[in-house]
């Protein structure tokens, strides 16, 4: 345990006691209500690299992820073709899985196809919720029925990498339902947050 460690004695949930980076991201990032449509399809395709690793290794290559994908800007990954495929698969700063390359590119072009009908996205998923944050207060699990339901509509639109599992980590982190434990300091400021409007 390192001095800084020792001096912080905030309790957290147990997932960020151990790392400074997810100690970082969990006081300042997980569980914030997010509202804007293209950081809620970075942070799901986030979570989709995820997918059989650990959320400790996307953090820490996050910055290259959103170098490598021009900031995750929907409009400009839509357009990626297969020389840009292959430059990510030469990128070693990031996950270099094709599946997941791929499905990024396609889920791209979904959401500026839901954009161009009519339907956004930061209000597709947060319909699904009742549109407010979900106040835990049971036990933490890995899925739940609205993840699954959730998961279900994004299949339905073309998205990959978003089974109930994933996509409920994204709900967690998005906002959309605050599972900071009852004993966690940031339980009750981010319980105030959960007036945010769309």
């Amino acid at each position: 345990m390192t001095a800084d460690q020792k001096k912080d004695t905030k309790p957290r949930c147990r997932w960020a006691e151990n790392d400074s980076l997810m100690r970082e991201y969990h006081d300042q990032e997980w569980g914030v209500p997010e509202y804007d449509s293209r950081a809620l399809w970075e942070l799901l395709m986030l979570e989709g690299f995820q997918a059989g690793l650990s959320w400790l290794v996307v953090l820490r290559k996050r910055e290259a992820f959103q170098a490598s994908f021009r900031q995750f800007d929907p409009a400009k990954v839509a357009r990626f073709t297969e020389a840009d495929i292959q430059r990510l698969l030469e990128e070693p700063r990031i996950i270099r899985s094709r599946a997941k390359i791929e499905a990024t590119i396609k889920g791209a072009q979904i959401f500026i196809d839901m954009k161009k009908s009519g339907e956004d996205f930061a209000t597709f998923v947060w319909g699904m919720a009742g549109n407010k944050p979900i106040q835990n207060s049971g036990p933490v699990l890995a899925e739940t029925d609205l993840s699954a339901e959730m998961s279900k509509q994004l299949k339905k639109r073309g998205f990959k990498f978003v089974g109930p599992v994933i996509v409920y980590a994204f709900m967690q982190a998005a906002g959309i339902v605050n599972d900071h434990s009852e004993l966690c300091f940031r339980r009750k400021a981010v319980t105030r947050l959960k007036h945010g409007k769309l």
